[in-house]
């Protein structure tokens, strides 16, 4: 299923409560862009199919990143992308941003993504994994 961008922007505008769509639509991208440097083939293909076009172009055209960033250098990097952010408020635009993005990808996807990534990603996914 993939979402339109109009329900997309909405629910990250509403999560991250952002006064304005455009302040959500610049921390989906940012958010987007970093995250498709972290997933590779099938997995990252998938989700692009669930987001909406735009932001699939995004993810699958990604920022460059050297190696797998942990969770707090992947929340530096989004506040080094957004102009004006602090850690504080890239923390939330990148929860914002992936609470979305994984009610749209589905627990198996989810599962997926998350073997892909560096420990801690869960959390930023607002989808805690038992220790």
């Amino acid at each position: 299923m993939r979402l339109d961008w109009d329900a997309f922007i909405a629910a990250v505008q509403e999560r991250g409560e952002y006064p304005s769509q455009k302040e959500a639509e610049r921390a989906s991208r940012v958010v987007l862009a970093l995250l498709g440097a972290h997933l590779a083939g099938e997995v990252r293909a998938e989700l692009a199919a669930r987001l909406p076009e735009t932001l699939a172009y995004v993810l699958l055209n990604p920022l460059q990143a050297h190696e797998p960033l942990p969770p707090e250098r992947f929340i530096r990097a989004t506040a080094a992308w957004i102009e004006g952010a602090t850690e504080k408020t890239a923390t939330w635009a990148v929860s914002a941003v992936l609470s979305v993005v994984a009610d749209i990808a589905g627990q198996d996807l989810m599962n997926h993504i998350l073997l892909q990534l560096p420990p801690g990603y869960d959390l930023l996914f607002g989808h805690p994994r038992p220790s």
